[in-house]
């Protein structure tokens, strides 16, 4: 059993997750990467520092959700940190927007995160102080994308994936708020945040940010102690209105 604070990342082998991964092993975490395909996992591990282990997980797949949590199950009885950031866009214009595009939009970025809350939780509650931080995005923010002169509201084809973002900030409130009332699980923090917009293969590259600066709120959250926040929406200057 590892002594150190024991992670999994999913989506982590290249952009945001491979920066929060490479982050969360230099904090002294043990590191899971989480990624669909096994080559690309084990390649990203490689460039990254010990203690840091590929493990193959596509968050869609219930059983590779189950295949996961016996692998920590059985090294590690517990997982301090769950980074659900595995994610996925498919542009639409909202005039041809079907609900099969919705759906599948949903399965990574909504479901995927739900699938992994929902297996790793009894390893989750484990943990001495355990943290799940589920990745959303600005565009997630009704407040901002109604706001006047809004950048996110011309993002048209995006309709799908900010409305899973969306769905996925108030999947992380309502965990968060059922949790505080069972104390059982009342330890377990959950949060969401967004890392801004960041250059990844998501956008062709286009963001402004680099990943490394999206993952610092991820890595600041998982760095605090006892003033840890639960059922928060946060970038790296603090709360984002939604």
């Amino acid at each position: 059993m590892s002594t150190s604070r024991v992670a999994l990342v999913t989506g982590a082998n290249k952009g945001l997750g491979f920066e929060v991964a490479r982050g969360l092993a230099r904090l002294g975490l043990t590191v899971l990467l989480g990624s669909r395909d096994p080559a690309k996992g084990a390649d990203a591990a490689a460039r990254l520092p010990d203690p840091v282990t590929p493990v193959r997980l596509d968050v869609t797949s219930t059983a590779d959700a189950e295949e996961v949590a016996a692998l920590i199950r059985r090294r590690y009885g517990r997982l301090d940190v769950l980074v659900n950031n595995a994610g996925a866009v498919f542009r639409t214009e909202p005039a041809e927007l079907t609900a099969a595009d919705l759906r599948r939009t949903f399965e990574t970025n909504l479901f995927g995160a739900v699938t992994m809350i929902h297996t790793l939780l009894p390893l989750v509650r484990s943990a001495e102080r355990p943290h799940i931080v589920n990745v959303a995005s600005t565009t997630a923010s009704l407040a901002l994308t109604t706001a006047p002169g809004s950048t996110f509201a011309a993002a048209t084809d995006t309709i799908a994936y900010a409305s899973a973002k969306s769905a996925l900030v108030m999947a992380t409130v309502r965990y968060a708020t059922a949790f505080a009332a069972r104390p059982e699980l009342a330890h377990v923090r959950v949060n969401a945040v967004t890392p801004g917009y960041i250059a990844t293969d998501l956008n062709g590259r286009t963001g402004s940010r680099t990943a490394e600066q999206g993952a610092k709120v991820i890595l600041d959250l998982v760095a605090r102690g006892a003033d840890t926040p639960t059922g928060a929406f946060l970038n790296e200057d603090g709360p984002v209105p939604w």
